[in-house]
């Protein structure tokens, strides 16, 4: 191959894919090979981890991407697809626009809690006790992030979001056969339990917290758990719009047209200015 020709292939260089006529391999894996005996599951950890987890490992993943799928209509995301859908746009658009608003607020709060329960792990391989070092590392995060703690707290599923203990659940038999160590569900644990007593009342560990536990124990990166989310509540973006469509509707703003905003500025008509 001539210089000019290798500058052109090495343009984008890759370990994902291989291809040529007749030949399709991810990860070294030709692709009828893969089809029919891979699940999505096993097949995203391929492709993001570069390596076939476990039927164990894949299962668990496939947990937490089950738990995350929706959360209905009033989630900004979701809202955000439906409204698109009566402005005109097709899937694609509406699941763009849905994924779009999937950032540190709404959705990154799972890359987040990965984040805040590796500080916690690796103050804990130093010696720090389990209680001490959630404490501390949530003084910090509090300090230089946010005073929101990520990953915990719910505005609609008090005391408990049903989400949480059956996905814990979940990591507490995986340990048990010895598929993940369960340090990250312990980890989570002692936090809820400190801001529980902080507050002086039930902080109840959200989607974002739990779905944390399950991929920092199964060793994704938290920017990869927030793609995990995204992956994930792209199911319901799909189903609310494909059900918007269906229904029909124009123009739907957030709001019923007979409701209106809260008008905070000059009203020269008063005489305010």
């Amino acid at each position: 191959m001539s210089n000019a020709g290798k500058d052109v292939s090495d343009w984008w260089a890759t370990d994902i894919i291989d291809m040529a006529p007749g030949q399709i391999r991810l990860r070294g894996h030709p692709i009828e090979e893969l089809i029919g005996n891979v699940t999505f599951p096993q097949m995203i950890w391929l492709m993001t981890r570069g390596g076939l987890p476990t039927p164990e490992q894949a299962k668990l993943l496939e947990c937490a991407l089950v738990a995350a799928v929706d959360h209905g209509p009033q989630a900004p995301s979701i809202a955000a697809a439906r409204m698109a859908v009566t402005c005109g746009l097709g899937l694609n658009g509406a699941m763009a626009s849905a994924v779009n608003m999937l950032d540190d607020v709404h959705g990154g709060a799972g890359e987040q809690a990965v984040e805040l329960y590796g500080w916690i792990d690796d103050v804990m391989k130093d010696g720090v006790g389990l209680d001490q070092a959630a404490a501390k590392m949530i003084d910090r995060w509090q300090a230089e992030r946010t005073v929101f703690v990520p990953g915990f707290g719910h505005r609609f599923h008090k005391p408990e979001d049903p989400r949480a203990p059956r996905l814990l659940g979940l990591v507490d038999a995986a340990a048990a056969d010895g598929v993940v160590s369960g340090r990250f569900a312990e980890i989570g644990r002692a936090i809820q339990k400190i801001l529980n007593t902080r507050k002086g009342k039930p902080v109840p560990m959200n989607i974002d917290g739990a779905t944390a536990v399950v991929y920092a124990e199964l060793g994704f990166a938290g920017q990869l758990a927030r793609g995990l989310f995204c992956l994930s509540r792209s199911v319901g973006v799909i189903a609310h719009s494909w059900e918007q469509m269906n229904q029909g509707g124009r123009n739907k703003g957030p709001t019923p047209p007979a409701y209106r905003w809260s008008y905070t500025g000059p009203n020269p008509i008063d005489g305010q200015t």
